[in-house]
This record gives C-alpha cells, structure tokens and sequence, in this order.
C-alpha cells in the first residue's frame, strides 16, 4: 500500500478562543487514523480481545507548522516510520494537509504491543505482522 489517508472534518469543540484547532486535537486525529487503519486492515478490536494484546505508546510528539481553522480542508495520513524486526515496536508518523498539499502538522508516536492478560510488552500476532507489512512506509522507513 503506498498511501492511507482520510478527510478531516473539523468540530466547532475543535476550536480554541483564537477560532484555531486547539492542540490537544491534533493527538485524537492521530489516534482516529490509526484505529481506523487497524481496523480496515484486519486488527480490530475484537480481534485484540480474543488473543489479550494492544498497543501502547510511549512517545507522542506534534510539530505544528501552520494554523488550522474552521472550514479547512484537511486529510491525515498515517505512516510507518521504523519496526522492529520481530514487529513488537514501531515509529508511526501521521501529516495533516491541508487540499493545496500544505504540511500544516506533523505527529509521531513510538509504541510498541502489550499482552493485556501478563501487561508487558510482547511481539505481535501474526494478524499485525501482516498489517504492519502492508502499511505504507515513510521515505526514511528505517528497521530498528
């Protein structure tokens, strides 16, 4: 797969008293796409319940590079950044653009998977190993 992205659509509780999207939003947009890139490609919910296993982030970082106000036009992406060769951690970066293509944020987030019945941290079922093998790769994709 080379690109997965989806629309924006921005909330009037998206907004801050400057009528821009308030930082703390620019974080749930990343975990939307992300949640919803699992979900298409096969690792749902369900499935996470059935073999005990999630993710969990230890980073979150957003640069923010121009201002994002209501009525704008935007997608995310999401894309894979670094994996461990074992696929038990990741770098994920998501970049939300504006329609004209201009970068207005870039979010990167470091996490790994967890067993959820032992809660350390464990490599993945075969069902993510698959997804992570299908999701696009940054330009700098690199193997941990």
């Amino acid at each position: 797969m080379t690109e997965y992205s989806k629309p924006i659509t921005i909330r009037w509780a998206d907004l801050d008293p400057n009528f821009h999207v308030r930082h703390s939003v620019y974080y749930d947009f990343g975990a939307q796409i992300r949640v919803d890139f699992l979900a298409d490609n096969g690792v749902t919910p369900k499935l996470m319940i059935e073999k005990h296993f999630g993710p969990v982030l230890f980073r979150e970082e957003a640069v923010f590079r121009k201002e994002i106000r209501s009525g704008d036009k935007l997608t995310i992406n999401v894309k894979l950044q670094k994996l461990r060769e074992d696929h038990s951690r990741f770098t994920m970066i998501h970049e939300i653009k504006r329609e004209d293509g201009t970068l207005c944020a870039k979010i990167t987030v470091d996490g790994a998977w967890m067993d959820t019945h032992l809660r350390k941290l464990t490599a993945p079922p075969e069902e993510v190993v698959q997804m992570t093998d299908a999701m696009p790769k940054a330009e700098d994709f690199e193997w941990m």
